[in-house]
């Protein structure tokens, strides 16, 4: 990694705040809204912020047991979710995500969320419950053997350069694979929207 490419990882990682369920500092986005995109026609990738970074591949699977890898949604726009059936803000959440799936689907969003346990995780079964009582249509995703959402989420905060120590923790994944906007914390499903809407 060069110089200027780690200073705008720096710059990028530290805008960053510590919000999580554990933690209750103050929010800040990434960056401003208006430093991520230019106007586009929708044919094009808007252009991509400098400090974009490649997201990593990675291997989980469906609570229905189909394996699911990132690059399967390439030429997506992917809403990238760690998150856990026990955290009250990612709880929130959940409306907003599934009224911007229903909404944008059809526009290429895709909406993944990486379920992170905490203690025993939760059974393929509890976790259908669970998606059907919040009317939840995304993609929810869980460990294959054991794990799996761990070491996602480690290489996650490997790649960005700052560990991702709370939940939820979102990023949006341009359709050519690479990280152009994060949040820690809760958002709404306009904040999400309108950082979306570039890339869409």
């Amino acid at each position: 990694m060069n110089f200027a490419t780690l200073t705008k990882t720096l710059i990028f990682v530290c805008a960053i705040s510590s919000y999580s369920c554990q933690k209750t500092e103050s929010i800040k986005e990434i960056s401003q809204p208006s430093d991520l995109s230019t106007k586009s026609d929708k044919n094009k990738q808007s252009q991509r912020p400098d400090y974009a970074i490649k997201a990593p591949d990675f291997k989980l699977r469906t609570v229905q047991g189909k394996l699911v890898n990132l690059s399967d949604y390439r030429g997506k726009v992917v809403l990238l979710n760690f998150w856990g059936t026990w955290c009250g803000p990612c709880l929130q959440e959940i409306p907003d995500f599934n009224r911007l799936y229903s909404k944008y689907n059809k526009q290429g969003l895709e909406i993944l969320g990486v379920t992170l346990p905490r203690g025993e995780p939760d059974s393929d079964k509890e976790l259908i419950n669970f998606m059907k009582r919040w009317n939840m249509d995304y993609t929810i995703l869980k460990d294959i053997n054991g794990y799996e959402t761990q070491i996602v989420m480690i290489e996650y905060g490997q790649t960005i350069g700052r560990p991702i120590t709370g939940v939820p923790t979102t990023l949006i994944i341009d359709r050519d694979g690479y990280i152009v906007k994060g949040y820690i914390g809760p958002r709404s499903e306009d904040t999400f929207y309108k950082d979306l809407k570039p890339y869409l």
